[in-house]
């Protein structure tokens, strides 16, 4: 699909070859041109609108609070210390751990503690539990010294899929589990990763979150603290690519998905312009905007000055860079014969992905 469309555009573009227009284009020239077209041409004073990409990290709309508190719940097993007097406390030997001879809470949430009976521990805090155990036993000793702890975590679990070396489920406990922490438990991620749409399921919600936004730009809330239940995918990187046509040495698309690439680095990548052929004043990018409105930019790489604004012209998915030849063709004539093809293959673009 994408050599088809790179051909289909290289056919289009090579049938413009006649005519000639003059540079730089103007005002008069844009009102030539069809209404949903917008001509920019990039200079000095304008340059400083297109050195950020739109796929920059953005902060995440997703909110949720980063305090933790571990709730104790069914299959968790309690250990609970008495000081000073060992009857009441859980029992261990040797080689027993305090998770085998630990109070496991039932699946209705309680546990039985000798002396004392049922214990609700469903969705409490240890420090819940331990003040009411210390307030049950004080009918048998006098101010009763408990210690309550969760010796195995049980209950509560999140699970990493997607693009990670190692997808697994992870007990939640009482250190919390942030989705970064839960990525590099999972292995961190694979070659093929996109870590800027990594999509959070809570409940019926899902939240897709830029997590370079947070490695990047320390963004907080790009990386939440996971809660029970919590699904977390990493999807693989999609396809982002600029078509670079025309009379350039090596004709071919240039892959954005890893680093934002400047207009002047993707002709520098692909041998620069033909020194015979091309006109240095003739470099177009077709853009495709809201409302399947275009925006052409135009750049005169004639001096360095060009060249120098070009390092600063970040280019967006869908970008189709044209360079033109000389004798340079009309300018009416390029873009009625250029713009149904560029929009046709933003179109192929945006149902590819």
């Amino acid at each position: 699909m994408r050599n088809f469309i790179v051909i289909l555009v290289c056919f289009v573009l090579a049938a413009c070859a006649d005519g000639f227009t003059t540079f730089p284009v103007d005002e008069a020239a844009q009102d030539s041109v069809k209404e949903e077209v917008t001509i920019v041409r990039l200079d000095a004073t304008n340059i400083g609108q297109f050195t950020t990409s739109a796929r920059a990290p953005q902060a995440a709309s997703f909110r949720t609070s980063n305090r933790w508190e571990y709730r104790v719940g069914p299959g968790d097993i309690l250990s609970v210390t008495v000081f000073g007097h060992p009857d009441f406390t859980t029992p261990a030997g040797e080689g027993r751990s305090a998770s085998d001879s630990g109070f496991a809470v039932q699946a209705d949430g309680s546990f039985f503690y000798p002396f004392i009976g049922s214990v609700m521990a469903n969705n409490r805090p240890v420090a819940e539990i331990r003040g009411e155990i210390a307030e049950r036993l004080g009918n048998f000793i006098p101010d009763p010294q408990v210690e309550v702890r969760v010796a195995a975590f049980n209950s509560q679990s999140v699970l990493i899929s997607g693009e990670v070396n190692s997808a697994n489920t992870q007990a939640l406990n009482a250190v919390p589990l942030t989705m970064l922490g839960a990525i590099n438990a999972a292995g961190g991620l694979t070659d093929a990763a996109d870590p800027t749409r990594v999509s959070l399921q809570r409940g019926d919600r899902i939240a897709h979150i830029d997590l370079k936004g947070f490695l990047e730009r320390g963004y907080r809330q790009n990386n939440p603290v996971l809660r029970n239940g919590d699904i977390v995918n990493v999807p693989k990187r999609r396809t982002l690519e600029a078509f670079l046509l025309g009379e350039i040495a090596s004709p071919d698309t240039i892959d954005l998905s890893q680093e934002p690439i400047t207009l002047t680095q993707a002709l520098t990548r692909q041998g620069g312009l033909r020194e015979v052929r091309a006109d240095a004043r003739g470099i177009f990018v077709f853009r495709a905007v809201a409302d399947a409105k275009m925006t052409v930019f135009q750049l005169d790489t004639s001096s360095p000055t060009g060249l120098l604004l070009g390092t600063k012209f970040v280019l967006e998915p869908g970008d189709v860079i044209y360079v033109t030849r000389s004798p340079l063709q009309r300018w009416n004539d390029t873009i009625s014969r250029i713009l149904p093809t560029v929009q046709a293959v933003s179109a192929v673009e945006a149902l590819r992905n």
